[in-house]
């Protein structure tokens, strides 16, 4: 299961809680670091760089959302190689048009599928680390517009199939507009007909109100499934959100008082929250021996001010 992360502190609390890999979600970058929606607005300049700051801030891999790998087939090498030199370990290209969608956003339209087996084929031609995964992803289930004559779950089935033909995509993903059951057990049913092996990346979206389904699918369920990758992609996003807007109100209404709650949140005793202490947390202390063993100016431990913890972080 990987929580999705849009930048490298949330990376290092996933790890931290021992989680083996992280997600980079293209939604999460626009949406966190642009303020602007997932409609293939960042350059893959921009998405090498933010996502390059998450996999070099921790040991564990990252996955990257790559979109439609942002252009042709010879784009989409470039896109492989500048993922690979960055520190990322694998990454998701879809067969949509550009500019793509939000996956859950509508007036989705495809490419054909010869183009997208093009664009996946060069992805796995160009890595040099075979461990570096490639995953195949169909928007077709609720894509209105597209070369063949099929539509929703047999145009996504037909789709998932084809790319496995291929044998180019290390997963296959299939896009769902709601979290219903029985259309994750269809298309995983269909494709493992012909595939019995195939192993699925499953999206456990944001966008979907869990909480009101009587019986929602639970990881293991999905694992039964053959799905092998779990993503909350807008997780992190959801709860900074949430922890921020409290925070935020607080203030607006009790001034000092506000932040002085959450600081008393942060420090009950048995809490177990790292980013309490925001200069250990980001490295200070890493930073104080490297420091010294370079001769940086003043970076050595002999230059920390004791100071009483019972006072200061």
């Amino acid at each position: 299961m990987l929580p999705g992360v849009p930048n490298a502190a949330m990376a290092r609390q996933a790890e931290r809680v021992g989680f083996e890999a992280v997600y980079v979600s293209g939604a999460g970058l626009a949406n966190a670091t642009a303020g602007v929606p997932d409609i293939g607005l960042l350059t893959l300049t921009e998405v090498v760089r933010l996502a390059g700051y998450i996999a070099k801030a921790v040991k564990i891999p990252a996955i990257v959302d790559a979109d439609t790998g942002f252009g042709g087939s010879e784009n989409v090498a470039r896109t492989i190689h500048e993922l690979e030199a960055a520190g990322l370990a694998g990454c998701h290209i879809e067969d949509q048009e550009f500019p793509k969608r939000c996956g859950h956003l509508a007036g989705k339209s495809l490419i054909d599928v010869e183009e997208m087996t093009e664009r996946i084929n060069a992805a796995v031609a160009a890595r040099r680390d075979p461990d570096f995964m490639i995953i195949a992803r169909t928007d077709g289930l609720s894509a209105v517009d597209a070369p063949e004559s099929l539509r929703h779950m047999e145009l996504a089935v037909d789709r998932g199939l084809r790319y496995l033909d291929s044998g180019i995509p290390d997963l296959l993903w299939c896009e769902f507009p709601t979290s219903e059951r029985q259309a994750v057990e269809t298309f995983t049913e269909q494709i493992r007909k012909r595939f019995p092996q195939a192993r699925f990346a499953f999206n456990w979206s944001s966008s979907f109100k869990w909480f009101k389904e009587p019986d929602p699918m639970t990881f293991a369920e999905l694992g039964e499934m053959g799905v092998k990758f779990i993503f909350i992609t807008l997780g992190a996003q959801h709860a900074e959100g949430y922890g921020l807007s409290a925070l935020l109100q607080a203030m607006s209404r009790d001034q000092q008082d506000g932040y002085i709650a959450l600081q008393r949140k942060e420090f009950e005793p048995g809490q177990d929250f790292p980013t309490r202490s925001h200069h250990f947390f980001s490295g200070v202390p890493y930073h104080h021996l490297v420091g010294k063993a370079y001769d940086a100016a003043r970076m050595g431990k002999e230059f920390v001010e004791e100071l009483p913890e019972d006072r200061v972080v």
